[in-house]
């Protein structure tokens, strides 16, 4: 840990193996810093950058003693300094806006850590200038658009320019971009052969969407007492009985939340409630294996040395091949969108809910005394609104087709779309589960129930009253889900 003189941050020292979608996030949203680079891995990175000269100087190597893509076939004299440059500046060629910068420096530590794995023949030159940047809170310009799931090449050339000198960096106030390192013909397409940038942006939206995802049970929990549903769907025994990880660790946790026991009884007067609360555990639970499936995949590409060519140091070689293809992260990243967007309906389907009589025993939509009180009627329209943004996003990125590069390149993963549609859902799901937990808290007021104090949903009812305007007539709900909204992050610790 490192004291700032007012909080101490935290060093995270990357080696090329052991770097996690958590301290991608950290470094990227710069509650941690970048140590110094694992010495033992640095040595590696040297040993392949010497490799790699050796190996271009003696035979045909793609992109080092030959061209890219259908330029494959033609010769380039290693000696020939500017090919490297020309190379960047041909794909420096992003468009579209701006990236946001936590999103520019996720893609930083990401390839900083992968050239530490070793197999990119990259000078480590450019690995202490990505870490020092990172440290200085710079990033390049990096433009959205550029990439098709087979290696975030603008992006990275347009990082390799900036490090070169010849393009724009964006630095924090009082802070400046590091100063320019030499780039050989070696180092260009070590460099861009990654897909750093898609596995930046995957990680910071697993992150923040594994905090919705357990902001969203303290919501539901909220919702379900404010109808008097029944805690019998989340009984251990039935959970067993189909015995999914995901949907056995939802109910256990809404079990916990709410302070039941693993064999609830079921309330007087009603058989089942509808599936907004019936089926908690069956649709949350897919988004939670979903989870672990997409940490799984990342675990691996994070910390890959999957440039293409690879440079093994062990054999003196440089094998040509697929690795840098991300159908994996692909394929995880639209299953993850798919199953959190069920917990979104979900969660609309309770809001819906919260606005009949039948289930509060109040007035039609949570309204006041007033005569045709319209209350929390337009959250159905506005969660409904974000639901739809949401499934806009969801659709597969990886059903995209692309033939590109004279039909050498005849088909893409899209993971690169896929993780930029995982960002923007989590917008729209902060926005759905913000509107629900609104009118929960709204139809606990009006009942004036209250969780059993020292519970978990307890704490998270106490920290939406404090935080939430109390007056129930009509007026504009914007600024009281702006609020739910922000309250979300801290749902999901408790």
């Amino acid at each position: 840990m490192l004291d700032t003189g007012q909080q101490a941050v935290r060093l995270v020292a990357l080696d090329g193996s052991g770097l996690g979608t958590a301290d991608v996030a950290a470094l990227a949203e710069r509650t941690a810093r970048p140590a110094a680079p694992d010495p033992k891995a640095l040595a590696h990175a040297e040993e392949s950058w010497d490799t790699a000269r050796r190996l271009a100087a003696t035979g045909r190597v793609y992109g080092r003693s030959t061209g890219v893509g259908a330029n494959r076939t033609e010769d380039v004299a290693t000696a020939d300094a500017e090919h490297g440059l020309r190379l960047l500046r041909s794909h420096a060629g992003a468009i579209g806006d701006p990236l946001p910068a936590r999103e520019v420096r996720a893609m930083l530590v990401v390839r900083a850590n992968q050239l530490l794995a070793g197999g990119a023949g990259l000078h480590p030159a450019v690995i202490t200038a990505l870490l020092s940047a990172l440290d200085a809170g710079a990033h390049p310009v990096v433009n959205e658009f550029g990439a098709v799931g087979t290696g975030d090449l603008a992006a990275l050339a347009q990082t390799g320019l900036a490090l070169a000198g010849e393009h724009p960096w964006a630095c924090e106030p009082g802070g400046s971009a590091p100063a320019a390192i030499p780039l050989d013909s070696n180092d260009a397409l070590a460099l861009i052969s990654s897909n750093a940038l898609t596995l930046g942006q995957s990680a910071l939206a697993l992150d923040e969407l594994r905090r919705l995802l357990a902001a969203s049970l303290p919501v539901a929990a909220l919702s379900l007492l404010a109808v008097g549903g029944s805690y019998e769907p989340f009984a251990e025994p039935v959970m067993r009985a189909r015995p999914h990880p995901g949907s056995a660790a939802a109910a256990a946790r809404l079990r916990t939340l709410s302070g039941v026991p693993d064999r609830p009884s079921p309330p007087l007067g009603r058989i089942q409630d509808p599936y907004g609360f019936r089926c908690i555990p069956q649709i949350h639970g897919p988004a939670l294996d979903a989870a672990d499936t997409l940490e799984q995949v990342l675990a691996v590409d994070l910390n890959a040395a999957a440039e293409n060519p690879l440079i093994s140091v062990e054999d003196q070689a440089a094998y040509h091949h697929g690795n840098f293809y991300a159908a994996h992260a692909a394929l995880a990243l639209d299953t993850f969108r798919l199953a959190v967007l069920q917990t979104a309906r979900l969660s609309t389907a309770r809001l819906a809910a919260l606005s009949e009589p039948d289930f509060t025993r109040l007035r039609p939509f949570l309204g006041d005394a007033a005569p045709a009180s319209s209350g929390v009627m337009i959250l159905e329209y506005a969660a409904g609104a974000a639901l739809g943004e949401m499934r806009a996003v969801s659709h597969p990125a990886s059903l995209g087709h692309a033939v590109l590069s004279r039909g050498v390149e005849e088909q893409a993963s899209f993971a690169s779309l896929g993780a930029r549609q995982t960002l923007r859902a989590c917008t729209h799901y902060r926005h759905v589960l913000a509107c629900e937990l609104v009118a929960a808290v709204r139809a606990l007021r009006m009942r004036s129930l209250e969780p059993e104090p020292g519970l978990p949903v307890a704490a998270a009812y106490a920290l939406a009253t404090e935080a939430l305007d109390p007056r129930m007539e009509d007026r504009p709900l914007t600024d009281d889900v702006a609020v739910a909204a922000g309250l979300l992050d801290r749902l999901a610790d408790l």
